[in-house]
């Protein structure tokens, strides 16, 4: 017999053979093994929250810190009610604590999603780095949509409608992220309609990443859930509003019509993972009821993330960088494009090269934007402005008013890594000629 015939599941093993750790993990590690060398390393490879936990999550940790039981697979009902009134309360849907499914942190229930899910999965160019390669591990075909620079690399509804023409009727999913990772820009309401009235042309189920929604630097964060309900899927939770990675909580909240998937779904996690950490779900019951205390902390946030992010787009802009302005969550999108005679001279012509050599040259951390989905000839590399204090960064802001005086104070101490980094890549630039 054929070894294929022996091993059933030699195509899967094939197909994780063929991967990489995660790139942001792998960035994440090399990073501290250099510093561990005596380099001086600006960390703007993982996109982990800088920002404390708010006190009041904290507490309630600490509070249920003795709770031990297996708690249901679908997660604990107080939880699932407060993230169904999380919803209510800031989107207006209609949901319940029936359409509410809990995991390990986002990234599992995604994986999930797709396992149980038949269709072909759409991915945008650019998108973050896991959607890809979880796909490549079930053996779902994967569609890219080609965006473009003009339009910030945001996909419009004209380039998801040319995918699904042609089989109007083959089931799909999409997943759709913003604000988004790596471009740090979002959607229009305007625009979040048109994408919507073509997924529901084509009866695609949207599964709507907005794990970043709270980090709008706004704070107006609006859902495509409000336009395309019956079809809609949202998935976020804690680690990048509420600053807790490493808790790795995760939420689905489904519509009414789609309680079927969430039934598969959890037939597969009780198999799985069997349930989410019970003191982490206790002390999410607290971070999704909100309040003054949490808004305020919020509203922090997102002015440090706005200024800094400003910041540093503003320098590489006047470098000569083409990128979207960011918008939301702490990250930026620059292409080094306008460079590239200069950097082919160098022998620098894919977007690897271009991250290693910054790494090298001026200890600047980043990504390629083939982590992204980007060809490697486009020399793109996500920053992720996350190499602060997010401690000191939330005191700081409260003592800022709004004065370009006090701005630029808060920057040359709160961002003082970060901006020192931007000026190394430019001077970096300057250097290729």
């Amino acid at each position: 017999m054929s070894p294929k015939a022996n091993h059933p599941d030699v195509s899967l093993n094939l197909r994780v053979r063929g991967l990489s750790q995660s790139a942001t993990l792998n960035i994440n590690e090399r990073s501290k093994q250099l510093e561990s060398q005596g380099r001086t390393i600006y960390k703007l490879g993982l996109g982990q929250s800088p920002f404390p936990v708010p006190k009041p999550v904290v507490q309630a940790l600490q509070a249920h810190a003795h709770e031990k039981a297996y708690l249901p697979v679908k997660g604990l009902e107080e939880l699932r009610q407060a993230v169904a009134n999380y919803h209510c309360r800031r989107e207006g849907l209609d949901c319940s604590a029936g359409g509410i499914l809990i995991g390990p942190g986002s990234k599992e229930l995604m994986f999930i999603l797709q396992l149980v899910h038949h269709g072909e999965l759409i991915i945008p160019i650019p998108s973050w780095v896991s959607y890809a390669p979880q796909a490549t591990i079930i053996g779902r075909n994967i569609r890219w949509v080609t965006t473009n620079a003009k339009n910030q690399w945001r996909l419009t509804p004209e380039e998801l409608d040319a995918i699904c023409h042609d089989d109007p009727n083959r089931p799909r999913l999409l997943i759709f992220n913003y604000p988004n990772n790596p471009g740090g820009t979002t959607y229009e309401i305007d625009e979040l309609k048109a994408i919507a009235a073509i997924a529901r042309k084509y009866k695609i189920l949207l599964l709507s990443d907005e794990i970043y929604g709270e980090l709008d630097h706004t704070g107006k964060h609006v859902s495509i859930a409000r336009f395309y309900p019956q079809g809609t899927i949202i998935s976020s939770g804690l680690s990048k509003w509420c600053g807790a990675g490493g808790w790795r909580l995760g939420t689905f909240t489904f519509p009414k019509s789609m309680s079927w998937l969430l039934e598969a779904m959890a037939v597969v996690a009780s198999e799985t993972y069997t349930a989410t950490s019970a003191p982490i779900q206790y002390a999410a019951i607290r971070a999704f009821q909100g309040g003054a205390e949490i808004e305020d902390y919020l509203a922090r946030s997102r002015q440090v993330l706005r200024l800094l992010g400003q910041a540093m787009a503003r320098r590489l802009q006047a470098a000569g960088v083409q990128m979207p302005h960011p918008k939301g969550a702490f990250y930026l999108l620059p292409d080094f494009s306008a460079f590239s005679k200069r950097m082919h001279k160098r022998k620098i012509d894919t977007s690897t090269q271009l991250c290693e050599r910054l790494l090298q040259d001026t200890g600047v951390a980043t990504l390629p934007g083939t982590c992204f989905g980007f060809s490697s000839e486009i020399l793109c590399a996500r920053l992720a402005y996350v190499d602060f204090d997010g401690t000191n960064a939330l005191a700081a802001i409260a003592h800022t008013g709004a004065n370009k005086k006090d701005e630029q104070a808060f920057l040359e101490t709160s961002g003082a890594a970060l901006l020192a980094a931007t000026d190394r890549i430019c001077e970096w630039l300057e250097k290729t000629d």
